[in-house]
């Protein structure tokens, strides 16, 4: 069991920010998350993955919302009710473990993003628990769906809901992972557009062998390896394509951005026209909270399962959307994914086809 420094955090989020693929949740806020909870006392903990018992009881919390703008009068409603003081992931988590009778061992992140990573780690320390070195994403996604767990059959009930008026549910059963994201989605949007949630309870001989093991660990080394780029004055695209094997495809200014928030989602378009070496060209990046689909001079380029990413010269950060500026000068580099996104039933849920593009996974190794 490693004990977290606060470096340790920062750059488990930053690394997580970076392969969170513009979604995640806000670096910013995660990182304040943690820095409270840190503060206050409370210890970080990374099991790893041959150290988990296997009758121990694992459960992935995390926050389900969008940024969706509420008009007055839904601020004014919400305004009016009480909060509760703890985070809405740590009461979920509680209101699980009291309809399971059983606690958890340990929190697994639902997926890499500055927000969520930021979630399940302070869900762990609030309550005592490790966060384990493992997570079934491997970036981040858009979908409660697009989860190794799904790809291996793990089912996804019980759920534990809660918001922060202290609202609180059991989804005991669902028809399917689709209609789990859709309650999930419309609570958020009933709830200030924002519900802590805590999923796939099991039993981790069960689920073992249904995640991506060592992510945290990836993320941790990914931010260091960003972070020492950034103290020494490096675009660290480079250097984190070059470590860990990905391909800088893009560099340039954004030209026009646009987005909307939609059915709890956030949709958007980035362009790009090239600068430098790319000078003369464009690059397209459409995102349904992360970054889904590319076209480079008006052909398909990169796209999901693969991991598109980019890098904010004048902050020296990785780009969440929807918070693209024109005029924003950026380096756009593409990590593959792990083989688990790879397999032919893998790709069929988080693929093109699946965002309504009808066209082929392409791996980016192969198109560079």
């Amino acid at each position: 069991m490693r004990i977290l420094t606060k470096q340790d955090l920062h750059d488990i989020l930053l690394g997580a920010a970076i392969v969170g693929t513009g979604g995640g949740g806000s670096l910013t806020e995660g990182l304040k998350l943690v820095d409270k909870t840190f503060d206050e006392g409370y210890e970080f903990k990374l099991a790893e993955t041959d150290e988990i018992p296997d009758e121990a009881l694992i459960g992935s919390p995390y926050t389900c919302g969008s940024i969706g703008i509420l008009s007055d009068e839904q601020q004014k409603k919400y305004d009016s009710l009480p909060k509760i003081k703890e985070a809405k992931e740590v009461m979920a988590v509680k209101v699980l473990e009291q309809y399971l009778g059983n606690e958890f061992y340990g929190v697994i992140a639902t997926e890499l993003g500055g927000g969520n990573t930021a979630a399940a780690l302070n869900v762990a320390a609030r309550l005592g628990k490790p966060i384990i070195d493992a997570d079934p994403a491997g970036r981040s996604v858009p979908c409660l769906q697009h989860s190794t767990l799904v790809l291996n059959q793990v089912p996804i009930t019980p759920m534990g809901l809660a918001n922060q008026f202290g609202d609180s549910m059991i989804i005991s059963s669902v028809a399917n992972d689709d209609r789990a994201e859709v309650l999930a989605r419309q609570t958020a949007v009933a709830s200030f557009n924002s519900v802590g949630v805590v999923d796939h309870p099991g039993y981790w001989k069960d689920l073992k062998n249904s995640l991506i093991q060592n992510t945290i660990t990836y993320c941790l080394e990914i931010g260091k390896t960003a972070r020492i780029a950034n103290e020494e004055g490096r675009n660290f695209a480079y250097d984190v394509s070059e470590k860990f094997d990905g391909f800088v495809i893009f560099e340039g200014e954004i030209d026009e951005a646009d987005w909307e928030d939609r059915d709890g989602f956030t949709y958007g378009n980035l362009y790009i026209k090239g600068e430098d070496k790319y000078q003369g060209q464009d690059l397209r990046i459409w995102f349904q909270n992360e970054y889904i689909m590319s076209w480079k001079n008006g052909q398909v380029f990169a796209t999901v399962p693969d991991s598109i990413n980019i890098y904010v010269k004048d902050e020296k950060l990785p780009l969440i959307n929807p918070n693209a500026r024109e005029g924003m000068k950026v380096t756009v580099f593409v990590l593959k994914a792990f083989d688990q996104w790879r397999t032919e039933k893998a790709i069929d849920i988080f693929g093109p086809r699946f965002f309504g593009y009808d066209m082929d996974y392409r791996k980016i190794e192969d198109i560079v």
